[in-house]
């Protein structure tokens, strides 16, 4: 199959190209290599990959790249929380205004199936578990609460802290940043370009992913990245709040082995997947076991925060090894150590 790969030249694009070649798919790249991710030396596609720099809200670039493809498998995208109101144009223009793009040029193209790179966040809280309400969309957390080291969500009925649940695809979505709007955005295209042309739309929804090649130090990386790189400068990793933050870790080759496999079996209708591991761990154990792979100072604990972070947030991936028979392969503490001394 001739396959689109757009952002191949990133972090999990990156092990996505290596899972469509080792599958024997033809790939073709396309990717902006814009500064604020590719910095340092210029990337080069390995050979037998076609590489195009271009970026998917140019109308040309994307009519070129989409020239004999089977099938478009769209990772381009600006990433990270946001930091301020003045981001929200950027990740307007880039994620949303370069998907529609994307999506006008497949339909000129006549390229029908569409595997998209979506995010847990847009779930935003997520679903909570509250002993009187049952399972309820957490309420906002306030900077008042999280001030004074109430970290939970609170329920929206009673205001009690809640305790956490697996999220399904099923569950009310709720983007609470400019990268999570974007990325529902995405998907809201996508389902309304199928809908017009017929074509097929498989939206993984990563969850916190990690592994070789992520990237360290650039606003954008993971907390992974970050953990990492402080203790490979001989400091000890700080963890915000008070560590407790419950997140599903998955390393980047299930992640590549899932998106290929939604690329070549889900060939027809919209259809949300989850992309997670399956086991729930804490932003402290991330930390405790990056620190403990290096031999590094334990984890400093900071209570502090920042607004529009969510607390907790766990996959039922459950739809993925059913519907597709993913399995994930990689196991936490040996992921973390690969992660830490690679």
């Amino acid at each position: 199959m001739k396959v689109l790969l757009t952002g191949g030249a990133g972090f999990i694009g990156q092990h996505v190209m290596r899972e469509l070649l080792s599958r024997r798919h033809d790939v073709r790249i396309l990717d902006s290599l814009r500064p604020d991710v590719h910095s340092g030396a210029q990337w080069q596609a390995p050979a037998g990959v076609e590489s195009l720099v271009g970026d998917v809200r140019d109308p040309g670039a994307v009519d070129r790249a989409l020239s004999g493809v089977d099938a478009v498998l769209h990772l381009a995208a600006k990433v990270g929380l946001g930091v301020d109101v003045g981001d929200l144009p950027d990740y307007a223009s880039s994620n949303d205004a370069g998907t529609a793009e994307l999506l006008a040029g497949m339909a000129r193209a006549g390229v029908s199936r569409l595997t998209l790179a979506s995010s847990m966040v847009v779930y935003g809280e997520g679903v909570g578990a509250c002993p009187q309400h049952g399972a309820v969309t957490p309420g906002p957390r306030m900077a008042d609460a999280l001030a004074a080291g109430r970290f939970e969500p609170p329920c929206p009925v009673c205001g009690e802290p809640l305790a956490t649940a697996l999220v399904s695809e099923d569950a009310p979505l709720d983007p609470r940043n400019a990268y999570a709007s974007s990325k529902l955005a995405q998907e809201f295209y996508a389902s309304n370009w199928a809908r017009v042309t017929g074509g097929s739309v498989a939206a993984l929804r990563y969850h916190n992913v990690y592994g070789p090649g992520m990237p360290r130090d650039t606003p954008y990386a993971g907390v992974a990245a970050i953990f990492t790189s402080a203790l490979r400068r001989g400091e000890a990793p700080k963890v915000f709040e008070d560590g407790g933050q419950r997140r599903d870790f998955v390393h980047v080759r299930d992640v590549a082995a899932a998106t290929v496999l939604a690329c070549e079996n889900h060939v027809a209708g919209v259809r949300a997947f989850n992309v997670g591991s399956g086991t729930p761990r804490t932003v402290g154990q991330m930390a405790a076991a990056l620190a403990s792979a290096l031999q590094g100072p334990a984890p400093i604990v900071t209570g502090h925060f920042r607004l529009g972070d969510v607390r907790h947030i766990t996959a039922d991936s459950s739809r993925l090894r059913t519907e597709l028979g993913w399995q994930p392969k990689i196991e936490f503490a040996a992921g973390m150590s690969e992660l830490a001394l690679g």
